[in-house]
């Protein structure tokens, strides 16, 4: 049974953390995570000598994302209000996402999308996501349903092949000098790129990844490149999610992300998956190596994972996502060479 009175008390300070206390709140919910979360303990207890003895980020254990393949991850015992689930190839195992509360998914990037871009009410959000809406439980077409009906504006709204409608509708906006933000899928952002190629100076682009086998791969730099040609903008902005995550990085151009206060990249060894690296960055240095997640909105499943991605983390606490493991499973978010 969960310590209820430790529950609360980390979900009043999740969302208000600050530098200064996110390492105290994450060993907190490290130990609250490992007393209720049963495969997070066993895997602590394989890799981890002295569980009391850790004091540090870089010492907890994180567990390996492969793991929202086979096992129910989940802290406590709870009926999963929504599971969301991976795309992948043909075969391949999907992850699986137990969420107890939607609401505190959307309390996650609706503050996370304030803090980056300011109100949501101020803009128009279009999606383009045909590969995600033709498939059930995705989390970012939660996500972007949510930002959409939370615009309140009427044009705001999901395409998935009328190319012709959507332009006209960021036409428009650009005319009325509307603020929009157009989040797609990176294949058919290119489809509606060289079909309908304009200047935009209201309009966000902003690419989530993945060709999904609909266009041959390209690196992340001539993507950026080629749409920013077609749109006639200065950057392309990204999102930095998956499904096993309930938080999001954003980048404002030339790949390079921010974290929300209660989410941090930490980096791991490529030859030690279990030697974490101390978040130690004197000026103008940086730190390359596999990418480890602390999200600590994943409270009810687990807030320290192990990714697949390899990356830069900068002394300013922004990060770059450089590639992937070479022996790790293609999956739908990323399917895209860097």
């Amino acid at each position: 049974m969960i310590n209820v009175k430790t529950y609360d008390n980390l979900r009043s300070n999740i969302f208000n953390v600050h530098k200064d206390n996110f390492k105290a709140v994450s060993i907190e919910l490290f130990h609250y995570q490992y007393t209720h979360n049963a495969i997070y303990r066993k895997y602590c207890d394989l890799t981890t000598r002295d569980i009391g003895a850790i004091k540090h980020l870089h010492e907890i254990p994180f567990l390996p994302i492969q793991f929202f393949k086979t096992q129910e991850i989940t802290t406590g015992n709870f009926d999963a209000e929504s599971i969301f689930e991976s795309s992948g190839t043909t075969g391949s195992i999907n992850s699986k996402h137990y969420v107890k509360d939607l609401n505190w998914y959307t309390k996650s990037f609706i503050e996370s999308f304030d803090l980056f871009y300011g109100n949501i009410e101020d803009y128009c959000i279009l999606g383009l996501l045909p590969s995600y809406l033709e498939r059930k439980n995705a989390s970012l077409v939660y996500m972007v349903n949510a930002l959409i009906n939370k615009s309140k504006n009427d044009l705001s709204g999901f395409h998935l092949y009328d190319h012709k409608k959507l332009h006209e509708i960021i036409k428009s906006n650009e005319e009325n000098k509307q603020k929009t933000l157009l989040i797609g899928v990176s294949y058919a952002l290119l489809d509606f790129a060289e079909s309908f190629p304009m200047k935009l100076n209201n309009t966000i682009i902003m690419e989530t990844g993945g060709m999904k086998g609909k266009r041959e791969e390209m690196t992340k730099q001539a993507l950026h490149q080629a749409l920013m040609n077609q749109f006639e903008v200065a950057e392309i902005h990204s999102e930095y999610g998956m499904t096993e995550l309930l938080s999001q990085a954003y980048s404002f151009g030339k790949g390079i992300f921010s974290t929300p206060p209660w989410m941090k990249i930490l980096l791991r060894s490529e030859d030690n998956p279990l030697q974490t690296f101390p978040y130690v960055l004197k000026e103008n240095e940086t730190q390359r190596g596999v990418v480890n997640v602390i999200d600590l909105a994943n409270i009810d499943s687990c807030s320290f994972i192990a990714t697949e991605d390899t990356g830069i983390n900068y002394c300013d606490g922004t990060f770059e996502i450089t590639g992937r493991l070479n022996n790790s499973d293609i999956r739908g978010c990323g399917l895209m060479i860097i």
